[in-house]
This record gives C-alpha cells, structure tokens and sequence, in this order.
C-alpha cells in the first residue's frame, strides 16, 4: 500500500491501537513511556516487571510492519517498569527503510504510540563511531542529528499533513529533551556508571538509508559535517514523535569506529610486494560487520538497561 493511499494513516493507527488495548489488561492500556530497542539491545525487555507482562509478536498485530533484521525480535511488550510501576512499551525490533518499508511503514509503530498515550519516547540504536574520541562500546546520548535521507526527500511527513498527529511544519531544533538528557546524566553517575571504562558522551546521529555501511569518503564528508555517529534508523521515528508532540530521549551504542583515513592507492610502494591475502586483509582493517553490531550490543546491554530504567524510574518518581 502506498503511503498515502487510503486508509489513511491515522485510521490504521486507530485500528490496530484498538487491537492491541483488546489484549491489555487495564494497567497496561496506557502506557506513559515507549522504549524502542535496537540492534543487540532486545535486552532492554528485562527492565520490566516481570508480571503483568504481555508479548505481542508483530506478525499478529494488524497493519504493523514486519522486521526481517538479525538481532531484531520483532514483539511489541507491555509491562510495568521501576518502584513506581510505570506502564510501559517496548518495540524490540523496529522496521527500516532499507528492508523497502515505506516511511510510512517505518514510523507506524510510534503513531500507535502516539495514540496509545505514550509521553516519552527512548530510542535506542546500534551506531558506527565517527568521532575519533569514541570507542566501540561507548554510548551517545543525541542531542541532535543530520537527517540525510530527509534533506533529499525521503521524509516520513511527506504528503498531506495528517492534522490528528500534529502541525505542517514542526519545529526540531528542540528534538532531543533537554531535561531528559540532564536526567540521563544524573542517572549514568547515580549509577556509578562514570567510574568504568565505558563513556557516555553527547552528540549527533547523522541518519543514512542503508542498508551498506558507509565508504571512508562518505565517513569523511559526514564527520566533516558535524556528525559523531551514523546509522540507518532512529531518525524518522523521532520526526514523528516530535510531530505528535511525544518527548524524545535517544541513544546509539557505538558498535564499531569508522575507517576516516583514505585506503591506499594502487601505485602505493607500501602495497607494492604484499600477497592478495595480505592485501585484502589491510583494506578489510576497521571494516564494519553486523556480527560485531550484535556482539557490542551485548556487551553493553546491562549498562543500557541500568540506564534506561533509572532515567525512567527518576523521571515519574514522586
């Protein structure tokens, strides 16, 4: 279905919320927070409670998008989260353009959110480290980002403005919650998280269509631009949580640091008397695989979930 065919996006939105809240029970109809996991971080689930707890595979959930990506579970969770018992949802998976979703397709699932009730939404992403002070496993909290697909049309509010959700043109230069991401400062100390190795830094996600991992032209040229991470996701999911009025936290878990510096030339003397073997192991150097994603997720998962449910639990605490 194209995507602005009818029924309109707001009407399927309506239908499948219907859906969902008929396999709720009552304390789980109106979730206040949505959690979006991604690559490697499906253990953001085990930050819920662990009744009353409800998994729907998207499969089974009218017009939502399936996700084909290793890694990605593909349910959509409800549960309580913290002291508190916040009602939550989680997205563990999330459809991507470069799977040949529409962007309408790609952002269903947070205008389901949106009518659902959700406030704030956490995105999470796995990312390739362009900034040169970074390292694999580090986290990003985003406090802005470069919307390539976006700038040359690829926009998921293009076409008639869906008045329901929001205004024709909304504002993003205060995308990314100031208060939040205070918040999430206060809670990587509060945790003791400052004292390891692991870093959290502020910057900005530069949002790429995938689905191949950038040459060291185009890491140059987005590094130059301002960019600190780079992905394929993440992006038009707050576009529209912004457009509907949603509060936006976000954070990449750098998998991997990208290869800046130009590869050698053909005519280099270095290169001159090197095997195949050895040739296409000094090209393959810094070379991104989606293997390391996962195993970097992994690693940082607990440190992930620590933080997302303190920042949380902080934040609708009394």
């Amino acid at each position: 279905m194209d995507a602005l065919a009818s029924p309109g996006v707001y009407q399927r939105a309506t239908e499948t919320t219907q859906y969902l809240r008929s396999k709720l029970p009552q304390n789980l109809q109106n979730p206040r927070v949505a959690i979006v996991c991604g690559s490697g971080l499906g253990g953001l689930a085990d930050t819920i409670e662990p009744e009353p707890k409800v998994e729907l595979e998207y499969g089974n959930i009218p017009n939502f998008p399936k996700s084909t990506v290793q890694g990605h579970a593909g349910k959509f969770i409800f549960g309580l989260m913290g002291a508190e018992e916040i009602p939550v949802a989680l997205l563990v998976g999330r459809a991507h353009f470069y799977e040949g979703h529409t962007m309408d397709l790609v952002t269903f699932a947070t205008r389901v959110c949106r009518i659902l009730g959700v406030e704030t939404i956490v995105v999470t992403n796995a990312a390739g480290g362009l900034n040169q002070d970074y390292s694999v496993g580090d986290i990003v909290c985003l406090n802005d980002h470069l919307n390539l697909a976006g700038l040359v049309g690829i926009h998921p509010l293009r076409g008639p403005n869906v008045e329901e959700f929001g205004v024709r043109f909304p504002p993003l230069s205060d995308a990314y919650d100031l208060d939040l991401r205070r918040r999430a400062h206060r809670a990587w100390k509060t945790l003791g998280l400052d004292k390891q190795k692991r870093r959290m830094h502020e910057g900005v996600y530069a949002f790429v269509a995938g689905p191949t991992y950038e040459t060291r032209a185009e890491c140059r040229m987005l590094r130059t631009l301002g960019a600190d991470v780079v992905g394929m996701s993440t992006v038009p999911e707050i576009v529209v949580a912004r457009h509907a009025g949603i509060r936006v936290l976000a954070f990449s878990l750098v998998t991997n640091i990208a290869v800046l510096e130009a590869g050698s030339r053909g005519d280099d003397p270095t290169v001159e008397a090197m095997s195949k073997v050895e040739l296409d192991a000094h090209l393959s150097q810094g070379r991104a695989n989606h293997e390391e994603v996962l195993e970097a997720g992994r690693e940082a998962a607990k440190d992930m979930q620590a933080l997302v449910k303190q920042i949380v639990s902080d934040f609708y605490a009394p």
